[in-house]
């Protein structure tokens, strides 16, 4: 069974995010002794497809060169890989916001159902995925002649990037198909950690009351910790921080070593985006707040009274 993964990268280099596809990818070639190949779809990118080569576990790169993959519009990308899918038996793509966005054009074009965000491979056809925000897993069995395939990071190890020496081949596609264009984006740059790949994540709630005081309490915790700095959506939607620090089932999913939540009840959304972190620790002044129910470590009282004390003491 030969797997194509959609590698995750800005052009330059490869994000963590394609070595926990790899290592699906792996895990599903592997039921019939099949290869696993990457495609790096960029421009500009041949950075990108070297780091991808070394991948270990990957049998080939495939590096599409093309200015019309360069912004990874979905309306491009896509039938670059659905006529490369013709000699795969599957695509695998993170579960990002960029897999999220390419794969299921990529099935609609292919004509299959898409697999998404799958928790483990159990077999050649068979895998298990999260439903009802991660309250019940659901084991899903494709009888599709072609599988794609989103893959939860957070549930798969990232495969070594070092350790494999793959040839890296060059592939072209349509270009561009003219339905959409790049504008611009507008990219948080911060010091700290990426949300995503973090060892350590502080995250504030709707309880701080204000942007000012997100930052006044959470900023100076996370810089003791070298931790990057994490959100509830109650909070991003009352404008206390950008989109990209929320975390929970319509944000980021999360699971690093060490989770602080901090003013956060623990709404199902936002625990199915972090509940896989190794420990939890929770401030909130509600004993009975349901963040406590998959807390390692509480801390029931007044954040703005526990946090600069907590602070002081790192």
């Amino acid at each position: 069974m030969s797997v194509l993964v959609l590698a995750e990268h800005d052009n330059a280099s490869l994000k963590d995010a394609t070595l926990n596809a790899v290592t699906a990818a792996k895990a599903l070639a592997g039921f019939a002794g099949g290869d696993v190949h990457v495609l790096v779809a960029g421009k500009g990118a041949q950075a990108a497809a070297d780091a991808a080569a070394k991948i270990d576990g990957v049998a080939k790169v495939l590096l599409a060169d093309d200015a019309a993959y360069g912004d990874a519009l979905a309306e491009n990308v896509a039938p670059l890989i659905a006529g490369l899918l013709a000699g795969y038996d599957a695509l695998v793509a993170p579960a990002t916001s960029r897999g999220k966005n390419i794969a299921p054009r990529v099935a609609a074009l292919a004509d299959v159902a898409q697999i998404s965000e799958i928790l483990s491979v159990e077999a050649a056809d068979t895998f298990t995925r999260p439903i009802y925000a991660g309250n019940a897993i659901a084991t899903v069995k494709s009888a599709d002649a072609k599988k794609v395939i989103t893959v939860r990071g957070t549930a798969f190890p990232k495969a070594a990037a070092t350790g494999g020496s793959a040839a890296v081949e060059a592939v072209s596609g349509s270009g561009d198909a003219g339905l959409s264009s790049f504008k611009g984006a507008e990219l948080t740059v911060s010091a700290r950690p990426e949300l995503t790949g973090a060892k350590i994540i502080v995250s504030g709630g709707r309880a701080l009351g204000s942007g000012e005081a997100f930052t006044q309490y959470i900023d100076p915790l996370a810089d003791k910790l070298g931790a990057a700095v994490g959100a509830s959506r109650a909070a991003v939607d009352a404008g206390y921080v950008p989109n990209d620090y929320q975390v929970g089932q319509t944000g980021k999913i999360v699971a690093p070593e060490l989770y602080v939540a901090i003013g956060i009840s623990g709404a199902i959304q936002h625990l199915a985006g972090m509940k896989d972190s190794k420990v939890i620790v929770a401030i909130n002044k509600d004993e009975e707040a349901p963040i406590f129910q998959v807390a390692d470590y509480g801390l029931v009282g007044d954040l703005f009274t526990l946090v600069p004390e907590l602070t002081s003491k790192l």
